[in-house]
């Protein structure tokens, strides 16, 4: 049984956690930054752990201080949110390793759907309906058209293609889409 949940993230997304927690009665653990000491959510938690640093690469993605944060807390889950290092299976992993509980898809789910080219396939496996493109066929009528990377995440290698390049970004007319 759960009775302590260490949120791995901050703002709003940290504060309904929280809600919801207090609704089940569980008490809940923030994180934060030196930065984001004096926020809301911080003192909206029962228990606030500091992370030292300011950035998100020294503090909320270091998925090693945000687990000994539990560990110090006495928390005995980990709810990601979303963003920072929800979508990291290594991190998933570590957690379980240390012996906490992960609120979220398994490790092998997210390793599954980090690639948009496995997760297509295993839908159109699942015979959930997906839609089929072929950008060899693709119209003037079609563009623009929004290329992703595979493994991009959050905004990363989006390319916005305005003349049937692909995704050769030195093409011209291809821009930055993220």
């Amino acid at each position: 049984m759960i009775r302590s949940v260490l949120v791995a993230n901050r703002g709003e997304i940290a504060r309904r956690v929280f809600r919801t927690c207090r609704d089940l009665g569980i008490t809940t653990v923030a994180v934060h930054s030196d930065a984001d000491a004096d926020a809301p959510f911080v003192g909206e938690a029962d228990v606030a752990v500091r992370l030292p640093g300011n950035a998100p690469s020294e503090t909320y993605l270091r998925g090693d201080l945000v687990i000994a944060a539990a560990q110090q807390a006495g928390a005995d889950a980990i709810h990601p949110g979303y963003g920072f290092l929800s979508e990291n299976a290594d991190f998933a992993r570590a957690v379980v390793e240390a012996g906490l509980t992960w609120i979220g898809p398994t490790p092998e789910s997210i390793d599954a759907m980090g690639s948009k080219i496995r997760a297509k396939e295993l839908m159109a496996k699942a015979d959930v309906p997906i839609l089929d493109v072929d950008p060899a066929t693709a119209t003037a009528a079609d563009f623009p058209l929004l290329v992703k990377a595979s493994a991009g995440g959050g905004g990363r290698g989006m390319r916005v293609d305005r003349l049937g390049c692909g995704a050769d970004p030195g093409e011209p007319g291809l821009d930055d889409g993220a």
